[in-house]
C-alpha cells in the first residue's frame, strides 16, 4: 500500500490555487505550458470540439496533433471530448476516441498515458490519470459509460473487452486517520490494476486497486475482483470467485445459468 501525496487530489489543488483562478484553471487542464498553447487548447476546445459532421472530424484530425504528446495515423475523435493534459497522452494509429468521452492525463507522470493501436473508446468513456499512468494494449475495446482510474498505474493488454458501464477504481481514503471527515484523511493505492491479454470483463463489473484479472479471463457482469484472477478463469460474483476454468464450446451464458 503506498500513500499518495496530498497536492496530487484535485480537491486539495484547487484550494490551494484559489488566489489564482487562471493559474488553477491551467493547471487542471493544460499544466505548465506556454500562453500560446494555452490558447491554442482554449480555441480547439471551444470552437472545434463540439463541431458535428465531417467537418468537425477534418479539422480535428488537422488541428490536434499539435495538442497531443502523440498522434498516429488515422485516429477518430468524436464531438464534445474533454482533453486534459493532452501533452501526457500518447495515440496511436487508427485510434478511435467516441464522443462525450473524458481524457485526462494529469497525473500520468513520466509513464503517460498510451493508447495503442486500434483501440476503440467508446461513448461516455472517463479515462483519469490521478496519480500513475495509464495503457491500453492494441485492439481493446472500453465500453460505453465505463470509467478507467489510475491512482497507482492501470495496465490494460493487448485485446481486451470491457462491457458497458464496467469500472476499474482507484484508491481509498484511510478510513481510521485521525480527520474527523474521511475526506481530510490521506488517499492510498494497494498498487496497479492488469488486466491480461484477450480478458473481457462482463456489464458493470468492477476491478479494484492491486487486483491482477489473467490473460483470457471472463469477469462475470455486475462482479467485483479485489484479488487476483488466474489466467484463463470464469470469475463471478462480489466478491469474484473462480466459477470454472474456460472450456471449448461452453459458452459463459450456460456457465451463468449453472452458478
Amino acid at each position: 500500500m503506498s500513500t499518495v501525496e496530498s497536492d496530487k487530489l484535485i480537491r486539495n489543488k484547487l484550494a490551494a490555487g484559489r488566489e489564482s483562478p487562471l493559474k488553477t484553471y491551467m493547471s487542471l487542464t493544460v499544466g505548465d505550458v506556454g500562453k500560446g498553447r494555452f490558447v491554442l487548447y482554449e480555441l480547439l476546445m471551444m470552437l472545434i470540439a463540439p463541431m458535428p459532421g465531417g467537418l468537425g472530424y477534418l479539422l480535428r484530425k488537422k488541428l490536434y496533433p499539435r495538442l497531443f504528446g502523440g498522434f498516429g495515423r488515422g485516429v477518430i475523435i468524436g464531438r464534445n471530448v474533454t482533453i486534459r493534459h493532452p501533452d501526457k497522452i500518447f495515440l496511436a494509429d487508427n485510434v478511435t476516441i467516441d464522443d462525450n468521452v473524458v481524457i485526462d492525463g494529469r497525473g500520468a507522470g513520466e509513464d503517460g498515458l498510451i493508447v495503442e493501436e486500434g483501440v476503440i473508446l467508446n461513448r461516455n468513456v472517463m479515462v483519469l490519470c490521478k496519480n500513475g499512468g495509464i495503457r491500453f494494449g492494441e485492439r481493446t475495446t472500453i465500453g460505453a459509460n465505463s470509467v478507467v482510474v489510475s491512482m497507482g498505474g492501470v495496465d490494460i493488454g493487448p485485446s481486451v473487452m470491457l462491457a458497458g458501464g464496467c469500472y476499474l477504481s482507484a484508491g481509498a481514503y484511510q478510513v481510521d486517520g485521525d480527520a474527523e471527515s474521511l475526506m481530510d484523511n490521506s488517499a492510498y493505492s494497494d498498487g496497479p490494476i492488469v488486466l491480461g491479454e484477450g480478458a473481457w470483463l462482463g456489464t458493470s463489473a468492477i476491478v479494484l486497486d492491486g487486483a491482477r484479472v489473467g490473460a483470457g479471463s471472463v469477469i462475470g457482469a455486475g462482479s467485483v475482483v479485489v484479488k487476483d484472477i488466474p489466467d484463463n478463469a470464469i470469475a463471478l460474483g462480489s466478491p469474484a470467485k473462480v466459477h470454472r476454468e474456460r472450456t471449448a464450446g461452453v459458452s459463459v451464458a450456460e456457465t451463468l445459468k449453472g452458478a
